[in-house]
């Protein structure tokens, strides 16, 4: 329901402004949307193709940690495992796109210095760890476009609910106001000029009264 508001030419004039404004804004926002769509699915694709070279690396990780079991032993393998520390630190930025602040996971720099002496170790359990270092690499990757991805997405949301608003809320209820004011403004100037009529007529005849009695008069102080 539209806010009552004073019918008044001020307020028609302010409410203009503000549809014009509004219908500014959602020609804004939807730009915007359009811009964000476009980075989504372009990041759709980067993420898809993470997931893949994500997918790939493991395969070829898993596959080459089962040769190390096999030629070198399983405990050889998992002692060998132990002496990797535990964790990775990651750095974040912040990137703007289209106005939309985005976390941005900074690469770090993966020694491929392995933990330990090769000397004693097998081939195999070599090329695993290798493998693995690997794997560890695609999955910052992953994390950091379908982060990217998922922040865009909501901002899409966010947008379209406001595009949304504005169209089917704001705008109508600004117009209905706009339409009330002129309305009762456009019947008031109606009022007016019909009771500036009347005045009119009634001063047309009271002057014509007034004309006919002094032509009377003078017709009557002729006969005398």
């Amino acid at each position: 329901m539209a806010e009552q508001v004073s019918p008044t030419r001020s307020n028609l004039i302010a409410k203009r402004g503000q549809r014009r404004l509004a219908v500014q804004g959602v020609d804004l926002l939807k730009r915007k949307r359009d811009a964000l769509i476009g980075e989504f699915f372009a990041l759709v694709k980067e993420s898809l193709a993470a997931r893949e070279a994500l997918q790939s690396t493991s395969k070829e990780a898993y596959f080459a940690l089962f040769l190390a079991k096999a030629w070198d032993s399983p405990e050889a393998v998992e002692s060998l495992a132990l002496a990797r520390k535990a964790g990775l630190n990651l750095e974040l930025s912040v990137e703007s796109i289209y106005g939309v602040k985005v976390p941005k996971i900074v690469m770090p720099e993966i020694s491929k210095v392995l933990p330990f002496s090769p000397i004693g170790a097998g081939a195999r359990t070599l090329e695993a760890a290798g493998q693995f270092q690997n794997v560890v690499e695609a999955l910052i990757n992953v994390a950091a476009t379908e982060n990217k991805l998922r922040r865009i997405g909501e901002e899409i949301k966010k947008t379209s609910r406001r595009v949304n608003a504005l169209e089917q809320i704001v705008v109508p209820d600004i117009t209905a106001q706009i339409k009330g004011i002129s309305d009762v403004l456009d019947q008031r100037a109606l009022e007016e000029v019909t009771t500036l009529k009347r005045i009119k007529a009634k001063i047309d005849a009271e002057a014509e009264d007034a004309s006919g009695k002094a032509i009377a008069s003078q017709a009557v102080g002729a006969g005398l």
